[in-house]
């Protein structure tokens, strides 16, 4: 089997693939990454089988200062027309909103900062990525948007009691997380430095060495898997989910 090739949308040099990297390659796919501040967005999806768009600082409607967030919209889009696995990051994730119809706004409870637990939804029981998650994974917080309106046709697969739309699926295959699975210690402790306001938010000792160790290795035992999958997916060894309706959340 040929290798799926997956497009890397990195809006911020302070946002790299992180652990995802390593993940991604290992179960067998070929990453390229665009740093998308710095070099054009391509045009089309046309030779990748997959595309994965990281996080950044700033918003999703931020065009003025950022014009090239209006390709990065575009193509999330296509990926979702065209039927072409997503994996949409934090920022990604609001891209992705918004470009197929959601709503983005500023959290008017505040920055969501530190290590945390997001609670899937019942629906999610039936994704081919979130179905083999524990129901309340491990995950990195560090925004202060959010997707306030879900996409027409998005599917809601975790909450998180102070945000309610932590993932959710638009289409068949195109996935959002406004968390962040990624980081390493080391790209978490840089956000820190650049954003302490922000940082400071977290519960006290969220930012130790140590803590920071101790919590990625929570997240690679829960989302390397993950990652793994999303790959299959690109491959078509695994099949797409699929529009269930509402159901109610767990938190």
């Amino acid at each position: 089997m040929t290798a799926p090739r997956l497009l890397v949308l990195q809006p911020d040099a302070h946002g790299p693939l992180g652990a995802l990297e390593d993940w991604l390659t290992a179960a067998g796919a070929e990453v390229h990454v665009v740093r998308v501040f710095e070099e054009p967005v391509p045009e089309t999806l046309d030779g990748y089988q997959g595309v994965v768009c990281l996080g950044g600082r700033m918003g999703a409607l931020d065009d003025l200062d950022f014009p090239w967030l209006a390709d990065v919209r575009k193509l999330l889009s296509q990926s979702v027309a065209r039927k072409v696995p997503a994996l949409a990051i934090c920022l990604g994730s609001q891209l992705l909103a918004a470009a197929t119809g959601g709503q983005v706004r500023r959290g008017p409870k505040g920055p969501e900062v530190g290590v945390s637990l997001v609670a899937k939804r019942d629906v999610s029981s039936r994704d081919p990525l979130f179905a083999d998650l524990p129901w309340t994974p491990d995950v990195i917080q560090f925004h202060g948007d959010e997707v306030h309106v879900l996409p027409p046709t998005a599917e809601h697969l975790a909450a998180s009691p102070k945000y309610d739309h932590q993932a959710f699926r638009v289409g068949e295959s195109a996935y959002g997380l406004q968390f962040h699975i990624e980081t390493t210690p080391e790209v978490v402790l840089g956000w820190v430095e650049h954003a302490p306001e922000m940082a400071a938010l977290a519960r006290p000792g969220s930012f130790t060495p140590e803590r920071l160790a101790e919590a990625h290795a929570d997240l690679a035992e829960v989302w390397q898997p993950f990652a793994e999958r999303f790959v299959r997916l690109t491959s078509g060894e695994l099949k797409p989910g699929g529009h269930g309706g509402i159901e109610l959340p767990l938190v």
